[in-house]
């Protein structure tokens, strides 16, 4: 923004010149260098924050060649191949940044997935070995209930068997108590 210095700071402006998201990595700056080089020859004073802004945009550089151009130390061709070398070799820069986070953002999601991957053959591991152990003491009941089932039709079977060999004993009433005589009781 171009404002004047007794102006509030989020107040009155004069003109926008371009935009800047410190959110993004890297830094997403969108300036008009023309308009920003026009209102730094007319004696603009940018900001400490302004002032690293158009630096990195080269900017500050371009006024500087101004200069040195209006004062006759160079000429404006050499000014123009000095300004393109230096952002040719800025946006090289910039570029290689860029791809630098975007293989370590890569390497971080392939190390994040290797990990799941681990973790997920762990947890595939713990519950094969409990499927294993339920299995095996489900086994261990099977056994367990067979064996007593086979125990108790063994136990059956012979105790049939040793009924139906034993004689039967002589069917006779059991001695019934003596009834008292008509006439002890009958007074």
């Amino acid at each position: 923004m171009v404002a004047d210095s007794r102006a509030p700071r989020d107040g009155r402006f004069i003109e926008k010149i371009g935009t800047y998201n410190p959110i993004t990595n890297p830094a997403t700056i969108d300036i008009n260098l023309e308009k920003a080089l026009q209102w730094m020859a007319n004696g603009a004073q940018p900001s400490e924050t302004a002032r690293a802004i158009l630096s990195y945009k080269g900017v500050l550089y371009k006024h500087h060649l101004q200069v040195g151009v209006s004062k006759g130390a160079i000429t404006q061709e050499q000014a123009d191949v000095k300004f393109s070398e230096w952002m040719t070799s800025k946006e090289a820069k910039i570029s290689e940044k860029r791809s630098n986070l975007e293989k370590a953002s890569k390497s971080r999601k392939s190390d994040a997935m290797k990990a799941e991957v681990q973790k997920r053959e762990a947890i595939a591991a713990r519950v094969l070995v409990k499927q294993n152990t339920v299995s095996e003491e489900a086994a261990e009941v099977t056994e367990t209930d067979e064996t007593e089932a086979n125990a108790e039709i063994t136990e059956n079977v012979t105790a049939k068997e040793t009924a139906s060999t034993e004689e039967p004993a002589s069917e006779e009433p059991a001695p019934e108590e003596s009834a008292p005589a008509e006439g002890e009781n009958a007074e």
